[in-house]
């Protein structure tokens, strides 16, 4: 076929141009419950200049080209639906430069989060943004991931300094440098942090390091509700804690994961929580911690200062997405990912629970609850019309209660194709202003066509209620 023909004469090597049939389904989907859609083929780069190349072909012959990291996306941003080119940054795993004085790396896209840490242990150093998976810094800068220590250190837009892109022409471009301010211009970094593929492909990335803290205790706390959990949750927050991590999951999570394990921990709503810091300053939070939530009908509480143990602590809520998945052999996995202000937490997990309970859904609810960000998980059959139609509206449900609080549709998956009808109603008067970004930048529409937002009118069948 004449693109395989083309991509090998510009990359030289047939192990890096592949039209396997495992290898173009693997690049089909992510994890989740949308349909995939098999790209025409895979491309393996190595280097910033053969992306230009590539994206320079693809720019000219009106290819899309859609960027692949580890295949860790939740809401169909590496489906490639116009076919195309699969640009997988397997390959761009180099750690390019390390400035511990400066707190700062730089890594190429498809360096994975594990792999970061391991490397920068021996500078006392590490990078913060744990959003689950062993995800690649690219992918995780496309999506503005945050996860478990976003309540402490922010979002991944807190943490990327600078980039080296590669744009639809083929053109190369920086955003950004070392510094950890400037006020120099646009902030071009945080465009492009969050722009799922659609504006450029990233080349180099650079971040914002942090150092190990001197120690570290974790704390698991049961509640007789979900909603005594998420008050509980906010009264610690105002409380001014050093909290690294607050997360809370209900008690059918709990009952998951102890079929998954073959555990037995309590099935109720659980707070987990971390704190790091100074001996001294870790030792007085512990302390104030215990004297808070006896007050807020906390049934237990445990606390691990030894890594094997606080692991062991936590087990329940790192291994909750796989015991889903595990429970519901051969479905789809959906993940809402709203996020409201703190005041309006409780109300808003008592109210997704009521909804869910309502339409009969089966559903868990978690998430990092320390900035407002939980999820409720559905198991879906996409066959089931009817089941789909239900676990829709539920969706819709949910998020038109976040927005009308004041919330967002997304925390931290991005909008990719499951959201986009929630971003005409959460950001209608300024997708304009985006479309117009993205015209310009990738006036072909090469880039990740067809996510975040359609090429139509700006109308949509949801309404804000």
């Amino acid at each position: 076929m004449w693109l395989y023909d083309e991509l090998l004469r510009i990359v030289g090597d047939d192990e890096r141009v592949s039209v396997n049939g495992a290898v173009l389904e693997q690049h089909s989907k992510g994890i989740s419950y949308h349909s995939p859609r098999m790209p025409d083929v895979v491309v393996f780069p190595v280097s910033k200049e053969e992306v230009s190349r590539i994206m320079r072909f693809a720019n000219e012959n009106k290819v899309a080209v859609v960027p692949f990291g580890a295949g860790s996306s939740l809401e169909g941003h590496i489906i490639p639906l116009n076919g195309g080119i699969s640009l997988d940054f397997t390959l761009m795993n180099e750690i390019i430069s390390v400035r511990p004085d400066d707190f700062i790396v730089t890594v190429q896209p498809g360096v994975t989060r594990n792999q970061l840490n391991q490397a920068l242990k021996k500078y006392g150093l590490f990078f913060p943004v744990d959003p689950g998976a062993d995800a690649t810094i690219g992918g995780m800068t496309a999506t503005n991931a945050s996860g478990t220590n976003t309540v402490k250190y922010g979002v991944m837009r807190d943490q990327v300094l600078g980039l080296e892109l590669v744009l639809a022409d083929g053109s190369s471009i920086r955003t950004g440098g070392y510094s950890y301010k400037s006020s120099a211009g646009y902030n071009l970094t945080g465009l492009f942090v969050g722009s799922e593929g659609t504006l450029g492909v990233f080349t180099e990335i650079i971040l914002k390091l942090q150092g190990i803290p001197e120690t570290t205790i974790d704390i698991k706390a049961t509640f007789p509700s979900i909603e005594a959990a998420g008050i509980a949750a906010t009264v610690l927050l105002k409380a001014g804690l050093p909290i690294g991590k607050i997360e809370l999951v209900d008690q059918k999570t709990i009952q998951a994961v102890n079929a998954f394990k073959n555990t037995s921990y309590r099935e109720e709503p659980t707070l987990f929580m971390e704190f790091s810091g100074s001996e001294p300053e870790v030792t007085n939070s512990l302390e104030i911690v215990q004297e808070i939530i006896k007050d807020e009908q906390c049934v237990t509480f445990e606390f691990e200062n030894d890594s094997i143990k606080r692991a062991q602590l936590w087990e329940a809520r790192h291994q909750a997405a796989l015991a889903i998945i595990a429970a519901n052999p051969g479905k789809g996995h959906m993940v809402t990912d709203v996020c409201v202000p703190l005041s309006e937490l409780s109300d808003a997990l008592q109210y997704t629970r009521k909804i869910v309970d309502q339409y009969g859904i089966d559903a868990v609810i978690f998430g990092h609850v320390g900035d407002g960000n939980y999820h409720a998980v559905f198991s879906v059959d996409t066959k089931d019309e009817e089941h789909m139609k239900q676990v829709e509206e539920v969706h819709t449900q949910i998020v038109q209660y976040a927005l009308s609080k004041g919330g967002t549709c997304t925390g931290e998956h991005g909008i990719g194709l499951g959201k986009k009808k929630f971003l005409q109603a959460e950001h209608g008067d300024t997708l304009f202003i985006m479309k117009g970004i993205k015209t310009m930048v990738d006036p072909n529409n090469i880039l990740n066509p067809g996510k975040i937002f359609d090429d139509v009118p700006l109308s949509a069948p949801f309404e804000l209620k």
